[in-house]
């Protein structure tokens, strides 16, 4: 009960998320507030006309709090988690659970701009990317397939280059904090005739908290975007990484409970991770030409190509993991839209997307963080691609209905390189898979809309589930498919000062794809069974205080969002053991996420969010939970125009005010109970950011 209280009362009363979703950042002339817009389904739409249950961040309120990660940022909006076992190691889930993820991303797909980030096989390498690179994401949750092909958990879609506004425009930043963070990053924007070009480059490192947890990321990114006559623009995007950081490993409950900064230590037969070096190393090229074409007034077409490269090392307790990896395709289609000015205004979207990726994994004896012995290699190559269609209507500015479907192609070969090559060859083919969705929103009131959803959720096995860490190949793991069914309300205040946005929804997934880990500590995944999940969502944001001009205090806004998640198994078997019941492996009952941002004179901007992150059951059995936690962060800047063309911006904060020790990312089913990887305690940095317009 006191821990309820203590939420109620930090909730309420100290409040502090970042600035999220349908919250508005700055003042139209004439004093409302902006509408926010939302261009996730290809064409812009008002946010509370949308039919899906979505976010939007943009750059100003990533940088409420620290700008290292996403995790503050993300963390703050209902259904979403995003975890980090240590610096550069973070799993994302959009409203479902991690029995997937030992790390990284899956059965969520990812766009960068006009480009898939998430390959053929499934896998999408999310810590690449700088987080000061970022314009704006936009999260889709629950699965949608209409326009994104395979997923069970939602989309996410990043803009890396914005709209330019300013002809010129040169920034450069440094911050610096505890355990040895340093973050740099120049980032050019310029715009010459029809031509407009960005570059963003940035070094970020960190010692990390715990023993062997440091992290080195290099990243250079750039754009072009050439409106080359009235009709056509052409765009070209890519980005180089170049990241390496160590891996800890997990920790017993006494051993975290002893020392939480320690790495794994030795344990039976196999040595620590200090010993091992264990850690991952990935260089990533990544390149996309996108092409638009403005046919007529009402046909549009565009298409993209795109690639990338990854060599990618990962010595770790077991072995020595090197996969090279390379990954292509394309995605066009068309819009065919009716007369914006009609009582029924409508869109109609063709189009297909293609993917290849080519994997070659070997896997060799690791001798304290050097290669050895080959012990297995195998080439993979998975192909998939998918076609859509897309008809929405806004009718009578009342109703805004679609209806839309994707059929989605799977297939996979593999082979051996070493050992009977000849035998250790097959190929599996899915049969395709249709994933439709229909969805409603309906204006109550021109401020008020209420919304319903239906669609299936589809997700094949990616590579590295297929060919998992013990190195055999599982020819026989289906993809998890599911229906959700979904409805909510948005409000706005006619100067959209107050909003709120709430849904409920039941997702029910079958074949569900889950981790496990054998006695050597390598991992492997099965069909379990099935998941049943309703869950409640609410988001709402205040300005209680509207921005102003005058006065001490120049703005005060109160967030505050609620995640509820009754996710229970459905005829789950482990072995001889039915968890049919249980709670969902790696998910929190009760999430609330609350804050305030005060602006005041001299543009100086407090900030600061409170997260209660309730128990998570850490096993299939629940036998093992963590206990949950209460995460405070302040952040304070103050920016000054030196003069017209240059501007500079001091900026300080501190996380984990409360000085508690938790666990942000815990490794699920661990063999031997080694589920902790312990977060930092209480930390600071600080930083500045010069600007020359």
């Amino acid at each position: 009960m006191n821990k309820l209280y203590t939420t109620l009362f930090f909730a309420l009363a100290l409040t502090s998320p970042a600035l999220k979703a349908q919250v508005a950042d700055s003042m139209q002339t004439n004093g409302n507030l902006k509408e926010v817009t939302v261009t996730g389904y290809i064409s812009k739409l008002p946010l509370l006309k949308s039919p899906a249950s979505l976010n939007v961040l943009n750059a100003r309120q990533i940088q409420l709090q620290a700008e290292e990660s996403l995790l503050p940022a993300l963390n703050a909006l209902p259904g979403v988690r995003m975890e980090e076992r240590s610096p550069g190691s973070y799993r994302l889930s959009l409203r479902g659970s991690l029995l997937r993820s030992p790390f990284g991303v899956r059965n969520v797909k990812v766009y960068i701009d006009d480009f898939p980030l998430t390959d053929a096989g499934g896998n999408t390498y999310l810590n690449l990317i700088d987080t000061r690179s970022i314009e704006r994401l936009e999260i889709l949750k629950g699965p949608d397939g209409s326009l994104f092909g395979a997923n069970s958990g939602g989309v996410v879609l990043i803009d890396a280059t914005g709209q330019l506004v300013e002809d010129k425009k040169l920034s450069l930043g440094v911050n610096s904090g505890s355990y040895g963070l340093f973050h740099e990053n120049i980032a050019l924007q310029k715009q010459s005739g029809n031509s407009q070009f960005s570059l963003h480059q940035a070094f970020q490192r960190s010692d990390g908290y715990r023993e062997n947890s440091a992290l080195r990321r290099h990243y250079l990114q750039a754009s072009e975007r050439w409106q080359y006559n009235s009709r056509n623009q052409l765009k070209l995007f890519a980005f180089f990484a170049d990241l390496r950081y160590q891996t800890p490993g997990g920790l017993t409950l006494n051993q975290f409970n002893e020392n939480p900064r320690q790495a794994r230590p030795a344990g039976g037969p196999n040595p620590g991770a200090v010993e091992q070096q264990a850690r991952i190393e990935n260089q990533t090229w990544f390149g996309g030409i996108s092409h638009e074409s403005n046919i007529t007034d009402k046909l549009r077409h565009v298409i993209a190509v795109f690639g990338s490269h990854t060599n990618y090392r990962n010595p770790f307790i077991t072995n020595y993991e090197i996969r090279d990896e390379a990954n292509y395709g394309a995605r066009t289609y068309l819009e065919l839209s009716g007369d914006a000015s009609a009582a029924i205004n409508w869109k109609w979207n063709l189009g297909l997307e293609y993917q290849s990726a080519d994997q070659e994994i070997r896997n060799y004896t690791n001798t304290r963080g050097i290669k050895g012995d080959i012990q297995a290699a195998d080439a993979l190559e998975a192909k998939q691609h998918f076609y859509f269609t897309r008809f929405s209507a806004d009718i009578y500015y009342k109703l805004t209905a679609e209806a839309a479907v994707s059929l989605n192609y799977y297939q996979y070969d593999f082979r051996g390189l070493i050992i009977a090559p000849d035998a250790l060859k097959g190929k599996r083919k899915f049969s395709p898979a249709w994933m439709p969705r229909l969805g409603l929103a309906y204006a109550v009131h021109p401020n008020l809309a209420w919304r319903a959803s239906v669609s299936r959720g589809y997700s094949p096995p990616t590579i590295a589930e297929i060919r998992p860490s013990n190195t055999i190949i599982n020819a026989a793991l289906e993809a998890e498919n599911g229906l959700n069914y979904e409805t909510g309300f948005r409000y706005s205040s006619s100067n959209n000062r107050f909003q709120v946005d709430a849904s409920v929804f039941n997702f029910r997934l079958r074949e569900a794809i889950a981790r496990r880990v054998d006695a050597s500590d390598a991992e492997y995944f099965v069909n379990a069974g099935g998941t049943n999940q309703l869950g409640v969502e609410s988001l709402i944001s205040a300005w209680l205080i509207q921005p102003r001009e005058a006065g001490f205090i120049r703005g005060l806004q109160w967030t505050n969002s609620y995640t509820y998640s009754h996710f229970r198994f459905s005829n789950y078997n482990n072995a001889e053991n039915d968890y049919s019941g249980n709670n969902l492996t790696g998910v929190p009952q009760h999430v609330v996420v609350s804050g305030l941002v005060l602006n005041l004179p001299a543009s100086l901007i407090l900030s600061s969010q409170y997260n209660y992150t309730d128990r998570i059951p850490l096993n299939d059995a629940n036998s093992a939970f963590a206990d949950s936690y209460h995460l405070v962060q302040a952040k304070i800047r103050w920016q000054t125009l030196q003069n017209e063309k240059h501007r500079l911006e001091f900026f300080a904060g501190a996380d984990n005010i409360l000085n508690q020790k938790y666990s942000l990312g815990n490794d699920i089913n661990a063999f031997g109970n080694r589920y902790f990887n312990a977060a930092p305690l209480r930390n600071y940095y600080a930083g500045l950011t010069f600007t020359l317009l």
